[in-house]
C-alpha cells in the first residue's frame, strides 16, 4: 500500500515547503505560514473528495488499455493534471477574457489577485456549461448501452439500456438540458452557457470519434501481422490518452474554480489541488494493480453515478451556487454505497475469501 502513495506524499512534503516559504514571503511571520499550509492542506482533501470517482473511472478506462500507454497516462498525465489544467488553464481564461497575453495574465495572477479571481468567476458560467455537458456524456454513455447486463440500481439502469438503441438518445437528453437551465439565465449568460455546452458535446463525441478512427479495422489474425497489431494498440491507445486527459481537465473543473472560496493566490491553489491531482493518481494506480474493480461488482457504477450528479450539479451552478461541500459529498455517498452493495454481493456469493494481490 505505502509504495502507492510513496510518491504523493514525498510530492506533498516538498508541496507543504513551498508552501511554508510563500507564507513567510508573503506575510513574514509564523501565523502567515501557518494559514497559507492550512489552505493547502483544505485544497488538497477537497481535490480528492471531489475526484475520487474520476480515479475510479480512470481505473476502468486504464486496464481495458495497453500497459504502456496506461503508464503513459500516469506520467505523461500528471503533468498535463497538474502543470496544464491547475496552473495554465486558469491563466488561459484570464489571458482570453482580458484581452491579454499570458505573462500579463501570470503578472495580474501574482500581484492583483482580487482582480484575478474576479476574472476567472467571471467565467464560470461557461466552463459549467462545457464541463456539466462533458460530464453527463460520460455518465449517459455507460448506462445506454446495450451490452451491459450488470445494474445496480436495477430499476433505472435496466430501463435505460433498453434505450441504448435509440441514435444519439444522450445528446438529446443533454441538449434538452442546456436549453432548460439556459433558459433560466439572463440573455447574454444563456448564449454563453448554451454554446459552451455544445463544445462540451462536440468534444465528447470528437474524442469517441477519435479512439473509433485510430484503432481502425482489427487485424484477422495478430499472429501473421505483429506489426499491423502493434500499430492498432498503439492507435487505440493515443485516443484512450486523450480522452483521458480531456476527461480528467474536465473533472477538475470545478475544483479550480471552488478553490478561490479559500484564496484569491494562484501559488496556494496551484500547490493544494496539485498535491489532491497527485494522490488520485495514486488511488487510481492502487485499483489498477489490484483489480479493484472486478473485486467490487458495483464500484464502477456508483463512479458513473457520481458523474452522472456532477455533471447536473455542474450545470445548476451556472444559475444557482452549489457550495463544493455538497458536490464533494454526494459523489462520497454515492460511491460509499455502491462499496457497500460491491462488498454485499461477495459474502452473498461466497466471494469473501477472494485472494487480493
Amino acid at each position: 500500500m505505502l509504495r502507492h502513495f510513496r510518491s504523493s506524499l514525498i510530492f506533498t512534503a516538498v508541496c507543504f515547503i513551498l508552501a511554508a516559504a510563500f507564507g513567510w514571503s508573503s506575510a513574514h511571520s509564523l501565523v502567515g505560514v501557518a494559514e497559507v499550509v492550512w489552505i493547502v492542506f483544505v485544497l488538497a482533501i477537497l481535490e480528492v473528495s471531489l475526484s475520487f470517482d474520476n480515479a475510479v473511472v480512470n481505473a476502468a478506462i486504464l486496464r481495458t488499455m495497453e500497459p504502456v500507454w496506461s503508464k503513459r497516462f500516469l506520467t505523461w498525465g500528471m503533468l498535463i493534471s497538474v502543470f496544464g489544467v491547475r496552473i495554465v488553464f486558469p491563466l488561459a481564461i484570464v489571458a482570453i477574457a482580458a484581452g491579454i497575453g499570458p505573462y500579463q495574465a501570470l503578472e495580474l495572477s501574482l500581484r492583483h489577485p482580487d482582480q484575478y479571481q474576479v476574472i476567472v468567476s467571471a467565467a464560470h458560467v461557461s466552463i459549467a456549461g462545457f464541463g456539466g455537458a462533458f460530464l453527463l456524456m460520460v455518465g449517459l454513455g455507460f448506462f445506454f448501452d446495450q451490452e451491459k447486463d450488470v445494474h445496480w440500481v436495477r430499476s433505472i439502469e435496466h430501463f435505460l439500456s433498453r434505450f441504448a438503441a435509440v441514435e444519439a438518445v444522450e445528446i438529446a437528453l443533454v441538449l434538452i438540458v442546456l436549453l432548460v437551465i439556459g433558459n433560466t439565465l439572463p440573455p447574454e449568460e444563456a448564449h454563453r452557457f448554451v454554446v459552451a455546452g455544445m463544445l462540451g458535446l462536440i468534444s465528447f463525441v470528437a474524442m469517441e470519434g477519435l479512439g473509433t478512427m485510430l484503432k481502425g479495422p482489427e487485424a484477422d489474425d495478430a499472429s501473421h501481422a505483429p506489426s499491423a497489431a502493434a500499430t492498432t494498440a498503439a492507435k487505440a491507445g493515443v485516443g484512450a490518452f486523450l480522452y483521458l486527459n480531456l476527461l480528467d481537465a474536465t473533472f477538475s473543473f470545478d475544483g479550480v474554480i471552488g478553490a478561490f472560496a479559500l484564496s484569491n493566490s494562484m501559488p496556494v491553489i496551484a500547490l493544494g489541488l496539485s498535491i489532491g491531482a497527485m494522490f488520485v493518481r495514486s488511488l487510481t494506480t492502487l485499483m489498477v494493480e489490484r483489480d479493484t474493480l472486478a473485486q467490487y461488482r458495483y464500484l464502477e457504477h456508483g463512479a458513473f453515478w457520481a458523474i452522472l450528479a456532477l455533471g447536473v450539479l455542474m450545470l445548476v451552478s451556472a444559475r444557482y451556487e452549489v457550495p463544493e461541500v455538497i458536490t464533494g459529498m454526494i459523489g462520497a455517498v454515492v460511491i460509499g454505497l455502491s462499496l457497500v452493495w460491491s462488498v454485499r454481493y461477495r459474502r452473498r456469493n461466497g466471494m469473501e475469501a477472494l485472494n487480493v494481490p
